[in-house]
């Protein structure tokens, strides 16, 4: 639960901070003081970012086991069920977090999207079909 709640505040900066991005062109420019303020805040959600990235990574690695388990025992990708408890949990803790549920039901099917893709590729491979 840690780990999701920590995955999920992170990766909802790192969408937060590249949607800042565009923000920024067309941001006029802020008096000294403020600068610095925003340089500084830029650093830390940089900093954020890449530390979203390896956690969100961390998660791939186990997923890669997982998808090597149902490979090996004929259990299908998607565990719909699963997927679902998976969800409310992060819901619940997102909210924690002052995030939309929405959001986070977004962020969380991109980011099992790409586990099913990791999952395919891994039976793809044991099974060739």
């Amino acid at each position: 639960m840690k780990l999701y709640s920590r995955t999920l505040f992170l990766f909802s900066t790192c969408l937060l901070s590249h949607a800042m991005l565009f923000a920024q062109e067309t941001t006029p420019k802020a008096p000294d003081s403020s600068l610095n303020t925003l340089q500084i805040n830029r650093k830390k959600i940089d900093s954020l970012d890449k530390q979203l990235m390896r956690l969100i990574g961390e998660r791939e690695i186990a997923v890669r086991e997982i998808g090597i388990y149902k490979a090996k025992n004929n259990i299908p990708p998607l565990q719909a069920g699963r997927f679902r408890q998976v969800l409310e949990k992060s819901i619940i803790a997102g909210e924690k977090e002052g995030l939309s549920a929405n959001f986070v039901t977004e962020m969380m099917n991109a980011i099992h999207k790409e586990s099913l893709r990791i999952e395919d590729e891994i039976k793809l491979k044991f099974h060739g079909k």
